[in-house]
């Protein structure tokens, strides 16, 4: 009997050391086989996609930091697998960053980028030859008039620059095709520069001219009607219309109103004051490029008009810019004090300058009071009437 339970406890040590063996020897079969699969496949296919380097398995970056994750054992060759693993990282990297300065194919990758930037919208700079620049925030500011910051000085600067002509307009002759009833000489408040070195002549020939016409409540459209009986495409923006758009006297109007700022999207339709855009949408929703005349007769609310259209670099697509301007008070959120307002006024018409454009003429309206930011000044008017072209300017 004794030798029996002998036999009995030998087999079964042998039978607990076999298992044990073989326990062994599956474990270090499973870490060599997860070693030789980190070692053999590239990063970008344990992860998905081609990794950036900000992006980094959790205990993948603490071994690139340095420290160790305490679940996971110390081996050596792994140590060297991930070093591998990071410098292929940086490798993709490089790759990427080549591609998009080398010019070539730049293949589009699975995954989306971290934080994608919106592009900003690029303008066409006065003087840059071509080239594009990002949008600007405000305009630049000439100097002083003086080193007092007077308000008289800051004046005259400003009332001589609008009564000076920069460039002359020969008018056409009266039998000629081009003669508008809007045309009436010096005393006419509204004309357009009809001189054949400009392109306004030609296009009204060719039956291509586009004129915008932005008011409020305008009631004398003499010139908009002239314009469009010899041919010239026109549409005339007033937000106290009652249709949306009609069409009229050879004239598109529109209930729409010209501002310098879109509309808020957090503000319902039925709050806001009228239908009101920016001339770049409107351009834009239109779908045209170039407009050969732009009246504007917005109530004091072209100075801010104005500067939104030089900000934007929407000039470049007009030929000739017929502004009325008042000056009984400084304009719709024109802030500053009286100086500080005219030296803004003044320096918005420098921009126009700088734009390519010149002053052919002025009207000074006699019947208007006789008022200067409140007051009689240097026996200002309260509004005058402007015509610049666009001596550049190539449709």
């Amino acid at each position: 009997m004794w030798p029996g339970m002998g036999r009995d406890r030998l087999t079964r040590g042998l039978v607990l050391r076999l298992c044990l063996l073989l326990t062994a020897l599956c474990v270090c079969v499973h870490i060599y086989l997860e070693l030789g699969s980190r070692r053999g496949a590239p990063s970008h296919l344990i992860l998905g996609c081609p990794t950036q380097t900000n992006q980094v398995l959790p205990d993948k970056g603490a071994r690139i930091r340095g420290t160790k994750d305490p679940m996971e054992p110390n081996f050596v060759t792994e140590d060297r697998a991930m070093k591998r693993m990071v410098s292929y990282v940086r490798t993709l990297k490089n790759d990427s960053v080549a591609g998009k300065t080398g010019g070539g194919d730049n293949p589009s990758m699975c995954c989306p980028p971290l934080r994608p930037k919106r592009k900003a919208l690029a303008v066409k700079r006065p003087g840059t030859e071509g080239r594009f620049e990002s949008p600007r925030w405000h305009i630049e500011l000439e100097p002083w008039a003086s080193d007092n910051h007077s308000l008289e000085e800051e004046a005259r600067r400003f009332l001589h620059y609008i009564t000076t002509p920069q460039v002359s307009c020969a008018p056409p002759s009266p039998e000629g095709p081009l003669a508008l009833e809007g045309q009436e000489g010096p005393k006419g408040p509204w004309a357009v520069c009809l001189d054949s070195r400009y392109s306004l002549a030609q296009r009204i020939h060719t039956k291509h001219c586009r004129v915008y016409s932005m008011g409020l409540g305008v009631e004398d459209k003499t010139l908009e009607r002239s314009l469009a009986r010899v041919g010239c495409e026109v549409h005339c923006f007033d937000p106290s219309l009652k249709q949306a758009h009609l069409q009229e006297s050879d004239m598109w109007l529109h209930r729409l109103s010209v501002d310098w700022r879109d509309p808020n999207p957090a503000i319902p339709a039925q709050r806001q004051h009228g239908n009101t855009k920016k001339l770049a949408t409107i351009l834009n929703d239109f779908g045209h490029r170039q407009v050969d005349v732009l009246k504007v007769d917005m109530e004091s609310a072209e100075w801010k008009i104005l500067e939104n259209l030089v900000l934007e670099g929407v000039l470049s697509s007009v030929g000739q810019l017929l502004l009325e301007v008042h000056l009984h008070w400084a304009g719709f959120e024109v802030d500053g004090d009286d100086p500080s307002v005219v030296r803004f006024w003044f320096s918005l018409l420098k921009e126009l300058e700088r734009a390519h454009f010149r002053l052919f003429r002025y009207h000074n309206d006699p019947a208007k009071p006789r008022l200067f930011l409140h007051r009689n000044f240097l026996n200002a008017s309260s509004a005058y009437t402007l015509g610049w072209v666009n001596n550049e300017w190539r449709p």
